[in-house]
Order: structure tokens, then C-alpha cells, then sequence
């Protein structure tokens, strides 16, 4: 029996992240989009330690650019997804607020 190469083992992982991500947003009801957008800044944050690692790894004596470039480009959209979510999970709870 061959064995599966990693390359084609790793997307098919992907292909199968994206359709299940895919699946459990849109089937959400209403209700649940503020914790979910709650959930979704805290994973969010795990990417922006991530990325913040990433751009430390010169430190430790590996001086890669390819790391420190995808740190940079994850810090980014990382951190531009949090700030996202804060707004909009910020005008989804003031729909909540009774007005005067």
C-alpha cells in the first residue's frame, strides 16, 4: 500500500475545514451571531500569538523571511478581523438596548 503523500493529505484537510466552516456559520440562527462572533475574536487572538511568534522566530537564531512575512500578513488580517468583530458585535448588542 502506498502511503499519502502529505501535500495532497494537508489540502484535502483544508477542503474538508472550509466545508464544514462553511455549514456551521450559515446554519446559525440570529440569536447566536453575537456569542459566535465572540467565539470567533477569541480564535482570532490565538492567531495573533501565533503570528506574534512567528515574527519572534529571528530570536531564536532561525532567521527565516518566509516566517517572519506570514507572521506579518497573519498579525494583519488577524488583527483587522478583531476589530471587526468588536464592531459589529458592539452594533448587534446596542439592537438589544431599549431606547429612550
Amino acid at each position: 500500500m502506498d502511503p499519502i503523500d502529505p501535500f495532497v493529505f494537508q489540502v484535502s484537510i483544508f477542503v474538508l475545514a472550509i466545508f464544514v466552516g462553511y455549514f456551521v456559520v450559515w446554519s446559525v440562527t440570529p440569536a447566536l451571531h453575537t456569542p459566535l462572533m465572540a467565539v470567533t475574536n477569541a480564535i482570532s487572538s490565538v492567531i495573533v500569538v501565533g503570528a506574534l511568534t512567528a515574527l519572534g522566530v529571528g530570536l531564536v537564531g532561525d532567521d527565516s523571511w518566509a516566517a517572519k512575512g506570514f507572521g506579518f500578513v497573519a498579525l494583519i488580517l488577524a488583527s483587522i478581523n478583531i476589530f471587526g468583530g468588536f464592531l459589529v458585535t458592539q452594533r448587534m448588542l446596542s439592537m438589544y438596548k431599549k431606547k429612550d
